[in-house]
């Protein structure tokens, strides 16, 4: 077992951190992932965490209730910073810019334009990171375009690039970077035993090929 590895029977909190406009299956991808993995790792518990306490609108009009806020949030094994059409305001909050930077390099982690927000917090710099590849609707540059444009992130297409801190590509690769999340807490063969029972083993391993995971230090 690596140097701070758990076991299957200790505990582990994730935080997912949302704001006005996220994409649903971001959440989807990484409190739903969580609340499945839990058959296997009774002890993991998964916790959403906004600027403010109380319901948040999601992209699509889906509302949730969140469980903190980022002024009382627990410390948490790793704070996901959760993508969708909202990030640019989140980018430009900060309070939650400062939240970031708070935290442990290495309990830091976002999925798809998530890492937009990390950018903007600038515990990005100097490393390399992914987030979604492809521009959407009326966006004229992809996000990936946008994270490496000013010179001080190195971007890559990937499934997940951990440097430290570890960003996941876009939506739906929001259910390999919590995985991959999972796997660097409690043991690859505990997140390919989560793959599996959410039928998501053959999805990883060929975006995983596809795509490549990267792992370098920061």
């Amino acid at each position: 077992m690596c140097r701070g590895m758990k076991q299957r029977s200790e505990s582990a909190l994730f935080g997912v951190l949302i704001y006005p406009g996220v994409e649903p299956i971001d959440v989807g991808g990484t409190v739903g992932v969580v609340s499945m993995a839990r058959r296997v790792l009774p002890l993991l518990e998964a916790t959403v965490i906004a600027r403010c306490p109380g319901p948040v609108r999601l992209a699509g009009g889906l509302t949730v209730q969140t469980n903190h806020a980022i002024d009382t949030a627990p410390a948490c094994d790793v704070v996901i910073v959760c993508g969708g059409p909202g990030w640019p305001a989140a980018a430009a909050d900060e309070a939650i810019l400062s939240y970031l930077r708070r935290l442990r390099p290495e309990a830091v982690a976002s999925v798809c334009t998530g890492a937009m927000i990390l950018a903007a917090s600038g515990v990005l710099d100097s490393r390399i990171a992914t987030t979604r590849r492809h521009p959407i609707g009326l966006e004229t540059a992809a996000p990936l375009q946008l994270l490496g444009r000013s010179g001080a992130i190195q971007t890559t297409a990937a499934q997940v690039v951990d440097a430290g801190i570890v960003t996941g590509g876009g939506v739906s690769l929001a259910i390999d970077a919590t995985l991959y999340l999972l796997g660097r807490i409690y043991g690859e063969e505990a997140a390919a035993e989560v793959a599996r029972i959410i039928e998501y083993d053959r999805a990883y391993a060929a975006n995983r090929e596809a795509l490549g995971c990267i792992v370098r230090p920061p």
